[in-house]
């Protein structure tokens, strides 16, 4: 232990990129590391500093040996007994690490980050359950999406490990959830209560601005100066109900209204994208695909072409396209407020049970388009002032409900119930 503060253990299937588990946890260990506490990795694959990682190959949901473990686990109705052998020799291997990996950095709290929540992984999964049983550890299981919120699990042979581990109720495991929906199912399905803590944005620090790399965005995608750029800043899968955008910006009729999307297809094959550009070239409307523009780093593909970071297409939109069926939280639509662009919105469940409640000034959809929504949006385009003031409002609103200060005020109350001390 550090004289002032805390070694914490990140545990998780995959700390490296910009998925949002990832994301997150990046911004827990960063207000962690602000006041005294320091962060220590496990993981599958990690871009994290060797130093303070542990990579433990088998912890990543993507392993061969795993993903063996998910064809026969989930679409199937029974179990072979060499899938439950695997799973338990694998469970114990990852559990040894655990021990490792607590023991080589002095850990003193374990935060689980989505490992115990949807079973990519569920040796992994198991293995977290069976070292908290054996050990009585401090830990946070910090819970993004569960398996029961996934068509894809409800068919399963390995209901007994979804009910052990997935989430695991031992008397020293804290819960977090990141909506109240999932607060409410966690409690009728597990009896456990959580703790809400929303998926936050640093508004105390500015946006990037325009610099000399990004200035060119538009032109370097095909876009106009005076183009109006709606931005969808999502992967291309049904449920983000891209429809809806192309369906918007046809009914508006305008040649210079235009739609990029900044995400690559999903990982459920190309035939929505397919269906969307033959939807756009139907309707008349121009789609730009740009996945292999949008990377993690700036730098250059390998066509020479430049490739920008999603929040310089933030920058240059005009209106954010959030027509999602089903989300989680809703991170892109937080990101819209604090960039300050004005979004399209379908009011799916967790908007209206956690975000719209909090007041914010959006274009609302209940499942179709409108002739009232169409007209706010062109209302959008033409009026500034109006436009202005519904940026402002969402920019305050999400300072004051989704900034870094609110999780910095969650953070405290979770290590405060492990350790007695308020020292956050």
């Amino acid at each position: 232990m550090s004289q002032l503060g805390h070694n914490i253990g990140f545990v998780g299937t995959r700390f490296a990129g910009t998925d949002g588990v990832s994301l997150e946890a990046a911004k827990w260990a960063k207000l962690l590391w602000d006041h005294r506490h320091v962060s220590y990795w496990y993981g599958g694959k990690l871009d994290t500093s060797p130093e303070i990682s542990m990579l433990v190959p088998h912890a990543y949901f993507g392993h061969s040996d795993i993903q063996w473990i998910n064809e026969r686990c989930f679409g199937q109705v029974s179990r072979d007994p060499e899938v439950s052998r695997r799973i338990f020799a694998l469970a114990d291997h990852l559990k040894r690490k655990l021990y490792d990996f607590t023991r080589k950095f002095e850990i003193e709290i374990i935060i689980v980050q989505n490992a115990m929540t949807i079973p990519m992984n569920i040796p992994l999964g198991v293995a977290i359950a069976m070292f908290v049983a054996e050990t009585n550890f401090p830990t946070i299981a910090h819970h993004h999406d569960f398996y029961w919120e996934r068509d894809r699990f409800s068919v399963n042979a390995c209901g007994d490990l979804l009910r052990m581990a997935f989430p695991c109720t031992l008397p020293s495991i804290q819960h977090v959830t990141i909506n109240s929906e999932a607060q409410r199912a966690l409690s009728h399905r597990r009896g456990v209560s959580s703790i809400l803590v929303p998926n936050v944005l640093d508004f105390d620090t500015p946006p990037p601005g325009m610099d000399d790399f990004n200035a060119d965005f538009r032109e370097s995608i095909g876009i106009e100066p005076d183009d109006i750029l709606f931005l969808q800043p999502t992967r291309v899968v049904p449920r983000k109900g891209i429809e809806h955008a192309i369906s918007l910006i046809g009914a508006l009729k305008n040649p210079r209204c235009k739609l990029v999307i900044s995400h690559e297809s999903g990982d459920e094959g190309d035939e929505y994208l397919h269906a969307l550009q033959e939807m756009a070239e139907n309707q008349g409307v121009q789609l730009l695909y740009i996945p292999e523009r949008i990377g993690e780093e700036r730098g250059y593909n390998e066509n020479g072409q430049k490739v920008y970071l999603l929040s310089d297409a933030y920058l240059h939109a005009d209106i954010i396209t959030y027509p999602s069926l089903y989300e989680g939280f809703g991170n892109a639509l937080i990101e819209a407020f604090y960039y300050r662009k004005p979004a399209l919105v379908n009011r799916y469940s967790i908007f209206v049970s956690d975000i719209e409640p909090r007041g914010f000034d959006v274009i609302t959809m209940n499942g179709y388009l409108t002739r009232d929504v169409i007209s706010k949006v062109r209302r959008l385009i033409e009026d500034t002032e109006y436009r202005e003031n519904m940026v402002d409002t969402n920019f305050t609103l999400g300072k004051r409900f989704y900034s870094y200060a609110v999780l910095r005020r969650k953070l405290r109350t979770l290590i405060t119930n492990h350790t007695g001390m308020d020292d956050l």
